[in-house]
């Protein structure tokens, strides 16, 4: 019963502290100022992410207390959650070279696979693949790229918040059937965290989450879809599909632009769902599509992976088709 008493009050706490946060950004002119790279009309409080670090994080030690979350996996989500959202905090408030929070990225991620205790092994076509330093290289930059995409897929009301809601209520949901149930409680609480800004972020925005919370979303998400495939390899895979609208719209738009040889660190607004958002003329038609495609098509497939029924490689394939067709027919990563 304490954990759903701890939740409760989780849940509440993110939606006052956001409430908080705008009043202080309100009160400092924190203001996102629309421009012509914007998908936004109005100028907007920033920031608000803040409010699922402090209660993500404060809440976290307390799972490790109750025995339901290895220390060693509270301290991999805390040291490379606050120092990436820190760095974020500073960014929104003024602004950090790209080398600078490169580095910082990449120290986080290297912090969180220490904790972990590397890359598991990776299940691929019926092969176990044990990849050793090459791994360790390769989830660094996972980490690193799941972080910075979630920074880019924050560009419209609503759109980041439900994807970390929705893909965490689904690996939850996955661990739950199969009786992995302390598995359950980080993603649940991320989720919950989330919820509370969901509040004041739902279209229209009341406030923005800013690169404090985007980057934090991005690179828990990614420790915690390493922290399943200790559990059981096939776990990664559905994590994969539930992430794949972000996945697939980010990296699609990354390597168009890269090869028009664009600055990829630059603000634009060329990602699929800046185009569906601009198409439709509002955020919120955009925002329910992605949290549909995630219940009513990643979620089932993943789903599948995770009980064994499907190929994790096989699933995450299917899965990724039909979005890959969106992002061509959304324009993502063409030119205005």
């Amino acid at each position: 019963m304490t954990i759903w008493w701890m939740l409760a009050v989780v849940a509440l706490a993110s939606l006052l502290l956001t409430g908080a946060l705008r009043r202080y950004a309100l009160s400092r002119r924190l203001m996102d100022i629309p421009s012509a790279r914007s998908s936004h009309s109005m100028p907007t409080p920033r920031g608000g992410g803040v409010a699922i670090v402090i209660s993500f994080l404060v809440a976290l030690p307390v799972l490790s207390l109750l025995d339901v979350l290895p220390w060693g996996q509270s301290w991999a989500l805390l040291g490379a959650g606050l120092c990436v959202a820190v760095v974020g905090f500073l960014d929104d408030h003024g602004h950090i070279a790209a080398r600078w929070r490169l580095l910082t990225h990449s120290t986080a991620a290297i912090w969180a696979l220490f904790h972990l205790g590397g890359l598991p092994h990776i299940e691929l076509f019926g092969f176990k693949l044990q990849l050793g330093i090459l791994g360790a290289v390769i989830a660094v930059f996972y980490l690193v790229w799941l972080l910075n995409l979630y920074n880019f897929m924050d560009g419209i009301d609503g759109i980041a918040s439900v994807e970390a809601i929705s893909v965490c209520l689904g690996a939850t949901l996955i661990y739950w059937y199969l009786g992995h149930i302390r598995l359950s409680f980080a993603p649940l609480l991320l989720a919950i965290s989330v919820a509370g800004f969901l509040y004041w972020n739902f279209p229209p925005a009341r406030i923005f989450m800013g690169d404090a919370g985007s980057g934090f979303l991005g690179i828990s998400l990614g420790i915690l879809s390493l922290q399943a495939a200790w559990a059981a390899p096939q776990f990664l895979w559905s994590w994969l599909v539930l992430l794949g609208v972000f996945i697939v719209d980010a990296t699609w738009t990354l390597f168009r632009r890269l090869l028009r040889g664009e600055k990829v660190y630059e603000a634009h607004r060329t990602h699929a769902y800046q185009f569906a958002s601009r198409r439709y003329g509002r955020h919120m038609p955009v925002t329910l599509a992605v949290f549909a495609i995630n219940l009513f098509w990643l979620f089932p497939m993943a789903f599948l992976i995770g009980v064994g029924r499907v190929e994790g490689a096989v699933g995450l394939i299917v899965a990724y088709i039909p979005l890959f067709a969106l992002a061509v027919r959304f324009k993502a990563g063409e030119r205005e």
